[in-house]
């Protein structure tokens, strides 16, 4: 009788950014700010992806920003444009991806979707962006949540509201934090790199044949 870790999956579950979407947030600020060197600094010493993230741990964007503006009080208006032009940080899909989500889905693959991302930017992105999200059964959102990859009580949520066990599952994220805590949940997680690597992972385990 086969070993349970030797099951093949049968799902999948997309993270978002950098999986999907590209993530810049300099694709927004570099049309608010000419110089490159001010540029920099402000997305290096102000709007910072490690202050971003506590919107994906679930903080309102009105709290984080009236924290920041305080104490970059000159920087106030550019601060302010984060919250309501996001979508302006996520400029367009990984190229190669939509179409694997199309061919999972026309393959009758399950697809599903765990992302850090704010609760209060995730509906407007999502609802741009209705189309390539159509097939997905169920998304995890961090911000809903109030927990963020890559805590296992994440892991642990999807996959129980997904109905599925660790090994019934591919994941794949750009974060290698992120997909070891996957792997420690018996997913088999995949690290990502780019849609053809990932496209040549999902042949190999017999989710889509080209």
């Amino acid at each position: 009788m086969p070993n349970q870790t030797t099951k093949m999956p049968h799902a999948v579950i997309f993270d978002v950014g950098n999986v999907l979407y590209r993530w810049e947030p300099r694709a927004l600020y570099e049309r608010l700010i000419d110089s490159d060197q001010a540029l920099d600094a402000f997305l290096e010493n102000v709007c910072t992806k490690e202050w971003h993230f506590q919107h994906d741990a679930g903080r309102d964007f009105a709290d984080t920003s009236a924290e920041l503006s305080a104490q970059y009080p000159q920087h106030a208006d550019l601060i302010a444009a984060w919250g309501p032009r996001f979508n302006e940080t996520l400029p367009g899909p990984v190229p190669g991806m939509p179409q694997i989500v199309a061919d999972l889905d026309a393959a009758g693959v399950p697809i599903f979707g765990i992302t850090n991302f704010s609760h209060e930017f995730w509906p407007p992105f999502r609802a741009r962006e209705a189309a390539l999200f159509a097939p997905f059964r169920d998304i995890v959102v961090s911000g809903d949540e109030k927990m963020v990859k890559p805590d296992p009580a994440i892991y642990a949520l999807a996959l129980e509201r997904f109905g599925l066990a660790g090994p019934d599952a591919v994941f794949v994220d750009d974060s290698p934090p992120n997909v070891d805590a996957a792997r420690a949940a018996g997913i088999h997680a995949v690290l990502f790199t780019d849609s053809s690597d990932f496209r040549a992972e999902l042949v190999r385990l017999g989710l889509l044949t080209t």
